[in-house]
C-alpha cells in the first residue's frame, strides 16, 4: 500500500492540518504517516494558542517513519520556525526524498500566523528547491514573491512562473481567495502552463481546504501520476469534499470538509 508521510501541526478541531492530512490520505486510498511540528489549540473560529514541540522529538519522528516505512511522497505543512525548517530540509536530504509536496502555510483560516516572519527566508531559499511541488493560494504567493497584489488569472499565470523560479519542479498556485463565479487555479512545470476552473461553491465550510489539497496531491504523485493529472484529480476531490460538508456543518466558524463523501 502506498505511504505517505505528512509533516505538520495538529489541529485540535480536526479540520486543517495533521488530522486533516490523514483523513484525505486515507480518503485517497494511501497510508498516512505523521509527524507533528507544532500544537494548537484550533476550532472552526481560530487559533487560540501554539505550542513547538522540541526538535529533537521532529528530527526522532522523521527518522523512525523512515526506519520503517516505505515513504512515497512527503507533504508538508505548518512549519513554524526557521529551526523547524531546518530539520526538514536536514532530512529531506538525508533521506533523497523526491516526491515532496510543500504547502508554504503561513495564515490560518480564522487570521493567526502560523509562520514567523523570520522563516519566510529559510522556506524560500532551503526547502521549496527541494520540492517536487508547492501549493501555495494568492496571499502566500505575494508573501515568497514580495509582490503587492495579484488581482487577475494574467496575473496568477505571471506569479506562477515567478514562483517557477524559486527552484521547485511544480508550482500549483491557488486563486480561491480571488472573486468570481468561478476559482481558478494555475498549474505550471516549467513548460507548460495550465489553468483548473471550477464553480465556485457558496459555503463557510472551507476550513483544511489547503491542507487536503496538497495531501491529495502528494497521494497523486505517490501513485504515479504525472503532475497535471495530480492536480486535476486533487481538485475534483477537493470539490467535492467541500460540496458535502454541508451534510455535516460542524463548528460555528468555518467548518470542515467531507473528506469522506463516498462513505
Amino acid at each position: 500500500m502506498i505511504q505517505v508521510l505528512t509533516i505538520a501541526g495538529s489541529d485540535s478541531g480536526a479540520g486543517a492540518g495533521i488530522q486533516a492530512d490523514l483523513k484525505a490520505i486515507s480518503a485517497n486510498g494511501a497510508y498516512g504517516l505523521t509527524a507533528i511540528t507544532s500544537i494548537t489549540a484550533q476550532n472552526t473560529l481560530g487559533v487560540t494558542d501554539i505550542f513547538d514541540l522540541p526538535l529533537s522529538i521532529i528530527y526522532s519522528q522523521i527518522d523512525s517513519i523512515f526506519n520503517d516505512f516505505d515513504v512515497s511522497a512527503v507533504k508538508t505543512g505548518m512549519l513554524s520556525s526557521s529551526e523547524i525548517i531546518e530539520v526538514v530540509v536536514d532530512r529531506m536530504k538525508k533521506y533523497a526524498v523526491e516526491k515532496l509536496v510543500v504547502d508554504p502555510v503561513m495564515v490560518a483560516k480564522g487570521g493567526s500566523k502560523l509562520l514567523q516572519d523570520s522563516a519566510i527566508d529559510k522556506l524560500k531559499n532551503e526547502l521549496i528547491p527541494l520540492a517536487y511541488a508547492i501549493t501555495p493560494n494568492i496571499e502566500e504567493a505575494k508573501v515568497l514573491l514580495g509582490i503587492g497584489k495579484i488581482e487577475t488569472l494574467e496575473d496568477m499565470k505571471s506569479a506562477a512562473v515567478e514562483l517557477k523560479k524559486l527552484g521547485c519542479k511544480n508550482v500549483l498556485l491557488k486563486g480561491g481567495h480571488l472573486d468570481g463565479e468561478y476559482t481558478y487555479d494555475v498549474a505550471y512545470d516549467g513548460e507548460d502552463l495550465e489553468v483548473f476552473s471550477m464553480q465556485r461553491i457558496d459555503t463557510k465550510n472551507t476550513h483544511g481546504t489547503g491542507c487536503t489539497m496538497a495531501s491529495t496531491l502528494a497521494v497523486n504523485i505517490a501513485k504515479g501520476y504525472d503532475f497535471f493529472t495530480s492536480v486535476l484529480l486533487a481538485k475534483s476531490y477537493v470539490y467535492n469534499a467541500i460540496l458535502h460538508a454541508a451534510d455535516m456543518n460542524i463548528g460555528r466558524g468555518h467548518g470542515p470538509l467531507k473528506h469522506f463523501f463516498l462513505f
